[in-house]
């Protein structure tokens, strides 16, 4: 049975810390499911650690639904959380309609946005529409353009803000709230103001929970090592070291070998061959 909201808020009220991880396709969510986890985000991180490009503000909804699809197919117990690319709930219509596609296409159990105060009014009218939402707040990838990619809330009146946006989304209905690369004093105060699990990201030790990035976790995207992270494995390196010997052995003809071949009677061979080409004397025309 897949973990429902119910079942993290159970988590949350036990005080006990909540594991997330972003996945992108069946075999991931497989090994997330074999490993345990309660939650996986489908996040819009992919258009960088999968489509290799510089942001995320370049995936769409259409990228979401197949990604999110790949992802319920290969688990059936982790909660499956997937992101609101770029600017599909600039309005509230575009949120309904998109938020549903990524629950009744997609198969998600809830949509995540980016955003405080300017878009609870979005959260409120998703929640009573019967779509749930986890907010982001502190860096917001999506406004990577405006804000730049650093630390957020670093100041007083910033700090403040963010605060007032955390309450906002809790009030407008959201039942969970990622905070991405904020100082950890604020995260900390943020967690203890809130009745709603805060999940962090470069945010410190004491939110509720974490999420962090399947390729970044596994050591398999190699353009940057975020600060944020910490590698538990090194798969690019074993990856590659696993290619060079598969094309190797390749190259040498140390494989295939008869152990990876099917066998077939000579004399079935030899009457396929006969059919096909007539007497062995006889030149192809």
């Amino acid at each position: 049975m897949r973990t429902s909201i119910a079942d993290i808020r159970g988590l949350h009220a036990r005080g006990e810390r909540i594991p997330m991880v972003t996945a992108y396709d069946y075999t991931s969510a497989q090994l997330v499911e074999q490993a345990g986890l309660p939650m996986i985000l489908v996040g819009d991180s992919l258009g960088m650690v999968v489509q290799g490009r510089d942001s995320t503000i370049p995936v769409t909804v259409d990228d979401m639904v197949y990604h999110s699809r790949m992802v319920v197919r290969g688990c059936s117990t982790p909660l499956v959380v997937t992101d609101l690319p770029f600017m599909s709930y600039a309005t509230e219509t575009d949120a309904l309609r998109n938020g549903a596609r990524l629950l009744a296409e997609g198969g998600a159990t809830s949509v995540k946005l980016e955003g405080g105060r300017p878009v609870a009014p979005t959260v409120r009218r998703l929640v009573r529409a019967g779509v749930p939402v986890m907010g982001h707040l502190g860096f917001t990838p999506q406004s990577v353009n405006q804000i730049g990619m650093r630390v957020q809330a670093k100041q007083a009146a910033a700090a403040r803000d963010l605060v007032d946006d955390a309450l906002a989304l809790q009030e407008a209905g959201a039942w969970a709230i990622v905070l991405e690369l904020i100082p950890a004093p604020l995260a900390a105060e943020v967690t203890r103001r809130l009745d709603i699990p805060t999940i962090g990201i470069g945010a410190g030790p004491d939110c509720s929970g974490e999420v962090q990035v399947w390729h970044d976790v596994l050591g398999l995207f190699s353009d940057f090592v975020p600060r944020h992270t910490r590698r538990y494995r090194t798969l690019a390196a074993e990856v590659a070291a696993g290619l060079r010997e598969y094309a190797d052995d390749v190259r040498s003809g140390a494989f295939p070998t008869a152990a990876n071949s099917a066998a077939m009677d000579p004399a079935v061979l030899a009457d396929a061959l006969a059919a096909i080409e007539g007497p062995a004397s006889e030149p192809r025309s």
